[in-house]
């Protein structure tokens, strides 16, 4: 399991290479890696079913209780076949879509690393391994989404759903922290397990809210919901993959997958499904006055998560059931429309609705495949759709006390939906041709095969419903933590509910029949709806920037003394109130135990400072600097730590060697600072001492608990084969750290070189201003 999904990230890097040799076949080659996964866990599915769960851990930090543990269970296998399935299909049609795309083999490599990061989200067990695959569909998102990075329409999309997600990411972070704290386990099964006590904890609300915030940034729920339809700046592949099956549904699949732990709470209740019922609403609303084939199907996207978030808020075993079905449906018939949008824009040259029409003709595979999937999503027989829908209506029914608002909520966004369905699979390829720009003709074979099997699958699986009952009966036993049946029928008689489906489906179509008004009056009514949250996000997000250019025109002066001006004045306030508040710092006992060694120590180190600021040439004061770092260097001595004194005087004479053989090249100081200049740095000065002074007086008052000196002391020869402590602690203990630190002074080096080697297009070296 393991493997599986790091595997993924080795194909992606591999991915340019071998799309650079393997040319129009590289996404159908590509696709072989999701398509084996797929079928691998096919054949999981009967282990599962029998209500086996796979498992597979890698400690990562035991003692924090981190570890890159995955779990296969119901809900994990259902999100894991959507993720491969679907990107399998993704990757083949992404290779003919973007051919002749210069960055074509970058797509199929971010698409493929975006798969694995999905995989690894879907199967993590560990709350923290989660969070890390988390942050990283966001950040590839940022990348696919901004794909066409010339274009400034997908660089503010890439940054907008960057910032939305990657906020939510940021509180996700820490209700997961609080939830460890809690429940005494960042594992997800250990947090099902001890349940009752998590939710009776004075941090559950705390850490419910920050969860709450990450999940509905992520899948795109009221008032984060705005960007979503901007993100249809990407590639259609791309548009397919994150807003279809995968990534939006992340923030669906956490609150199911916590929901054993964290749901069933009055606060979970009344917070989720409002969102979820307020999201369903104002997506299908958004939607119907939309001309734009992907902007449809983005708004009626968002209306379906809402869907979605607003059952798991029931929580009862009829709404999980109806949302692991809705889920898989919805993921069908999703994928294939935003598919068949991509090939009416490539074919036709536009995605225009009111510009398309009468292609069934020249385009018949599409059209067929796009028609069924329609059908679904508009919830017609005997398709996956229509019984997804009658569960819905069935759990809202069932949802006491709340069946008076959310069943004419769920009823009126479906009817919409239905025309939106109409609208994007069925008005295109019906009626009189439209004015396309192009003459279209049938797509190649490697695009309209994955909206025919997708939409094959909403076939199949309405007609065969009763035998796939078992897996997603699994995938609600999941999300509830307890075994629970969903009946999967087409016909369960003449009730109440078949009333409201058919009401729905009358409605939809004369909403559809009448689509050209409906838009006219979503464009008259446009200008209400401009102040929302994307305005807010828009303003906020200028003010940050006006804020930003404000701040630097302050604190960034140009002048590299003045900057260090500020950050010192700023590190003497913060730190000198911190030390004014906290309690006396012990300075009379210190001062009492100073011995005459040290006291002339300290005055040698004095008198270096005092040398170093009046020195009248920079080697004078290199020499000055020096004698500070040796009586720095002694007083370690005195103290009884011989080898950082002599690491000391390692560096010391180091540093001085260097400054020597930098500083004589420079000319001579031929200018000092006006005396009142001089008089601000000396008080600024003087108060930084006074402040560090403190910070180490504040240190000395303070009793020493650390166990790790100890440690080291003792474990440095046995383990390390050192007598100098402090060297093997540079070296050994803490060798990575001291790696990244030279790592950082080399490339810092390398750009002092190359700044330095800089010429300017006359040829002549750049020479900076020197004091």
């Amino acid at each position: 399991m393991i493997a599986a999904v790091l595997s993924g990230f080795a194909v992606a890097a591999l991915a340019p290479a071998l799309g650079r040799r393997l040319g129009r076949a590289a996404g159908a080659v590509l696709a072989l890696y999701p398509a084996a996964l797929c079928l691998g866990a096919l054949g999981l599915v009967p282990a599962v079913v029998e209500g086996e769960t796979l498992s597979a851990s890698l400690p990562f930090l035991p003692e924090l209780g981190v570890s890159l543990s995955f779990r296969l269970d119901g809900l994990a296998l259902l999100m894991a076949l959507l993720v491969t399935g679907i990107g399998a299909v993704v990757l083949v049609y992404a290779g003919t879509y973007m051919e002749g795309h210069p960055r074509r083999e970058a797509l199929l490599g971010q698409l493929v690393a975006f798969l694995s990061a999905m995989l690894g989200l879907v199967l993590s067990e560990n709350l923290l391994g989660l969070f890390v695959f988390w942050e990283a569909t966001s950040i590839l998102s940022y990348f696919l989404i901004g794909f066409d990075r010339e274009e400034a329409q997908a660089r503010s999309a890439a940054l907008q759903a960057l910032l939305v997600t990657g906020g939510g990411g940021l509180a996700l972070l820490a209700g997961f922290v609080l939830l460890g704290q809690a429940g005494g386990s960042l594992e997800v099964s250990a947090l099902a397990a001890n349940a009752e006590a998590l939710k009776a904890h004075p941090l559950y609300l705390p850490a419910l809210l920050l969860v709450l915030a990450g999940a509905f940034t992520k899948s795109a729920q009221v008032p984060f919901h705005f960007w979503l339809p901007g993100a249809m700046a990407a590639p259609t592949p791309v548009s397919t993959y994150l807003h279809s099956a995968t990534m939006v549904k992340a923030g669906v699949f956490l609150l199911a997958r916590l929901h054993p732990a964290l749901g069933g709470t009055r606060e979970w209740v009344w917070i989720v499904t409002s969102v979820g019922a307020a999201t369903m609403l104002t997506g299908a609303l958004l939607s119907v006055g939309q001309k734009d084939l992907k902007r449809l199907l983005a708004f009626s996207t968002v209306s379906a998560l809402g869907s979605m978030t607003m059952l798991v808020g029931v929580g009862s075993p009829a709404a999980l059931g109806a949302a692991m079905v809705f889920l898989l449906a919805h993921a069908l018939y999703k994928a294939a429309l935003f598919l068949v949008a991509g090939i009416l824009d490539h074919e036709a040259g536009t995605r225009d609705v009111t510009r398309l029409g009468g292609l069934l003709r020249l385009l018949p595979a599409t059209g067929v495949a796009a028609m069924a999937a329609a059908f679904s999503m508009a919830g017609l027989p005997p398709l996956l759709g229509f019984v997804s829908k009658e569960l819905l209506y069935d759990a809202a029914l069932r949802a006491s006390p709340l069946p008076l608002v959310l069943v004419p909520v769920a009823v009126g966004s479906n009817m919409l939906l239905v025309a939106v369905a109409l609208t994007v699979g069925f008005g295109p390829f019906t009626g009189g041709r439209g004015p396309a720009p192009k003459a279209p003709h049938e797509a190649p074979a490697a695009m309209w095969a994955g909206p025919a099997l997708l939409g094959l699958g909403s076939v199949a699986c309405g007609v065969l419903s009763g035998p796939i009952s078992p897996f997603v009966s699994a995938a609600a036993s999941s999300a509830l933590g307890h075994p629970y049946g969903v009946r999967l029928e087409l016909w369960h008689g003449l009730n109440l509910v078949l009333l409201k489906s058919l009401v729905t489906l009358v409605v939809g179509v004369a909403i559809y029949l009448a689509r050209r008004r409906v838009r006219d009056l979503a464009a008259r009514l446009a200008p209400a709806g401009a102040v929302g949250p994307a305005r807010l996000y828009r303003d906020g997000l200028a003010g940050l920037v006006r804020l930003a250019k404000a701040t630097a025109a302050v604190l960034s002066s140009g002048s590299l003394r003045q900057d260090v001006r500020i950050v010192a004045a700023a590190a003497v306030v913060l730190l000198g109130t911190l030390l004014l508040w906290r309690a006396p710092l012990g300075a009379p006992d210190a001062l009492r135990s100073v011995r005459p060694i040290e006291a002339v120590l300290v005055l040698l180190v004095v008198a270096g400072a005092v040398g170093t600021v009046l020195a009248g040439s920079r080697l004078s004061a290199v020499v000055a600097l020096g004698v500070t770092g040796y009586g720095i260097a002694l007083l370690f001595l005195v103290f009884g730590a011989p080898d950082l004194s002599m690491t000391q005087f390692a560096v010391e004479t180091l540093s001085v060697l260097l400054f020597v053989a930098v500083l004589r090249r420079l000319p001579r100081l031929s200018r000092r600072s006006a005396p009142r200049s001089r008089a601000l740095d000396a008080a600024l000065a003087a108060s930084v001492g006074a402040v560090m002074a403190g910070l180490v007086l504040a240190v000395h008052a303070e009793p020493l608990r650390s166990r790790l000196s100890g440690f080291f002391a003792a474990s440095s020869l046995p383990l390390a084969k050192g007598r100098n402590v402090v060297n093997v602690i540079l070296v050994d203990f803490r060798g990575l750290d001291t790696l990244g630190e030279i790592t950082v002074l080399a490339v810092a080096a390398l750009g002092v070189f190359a700044l330095v080697r800089l010429r300017l297009p006359g040829g002549a070296r750049r020479e900076e201003e020197r004091p």
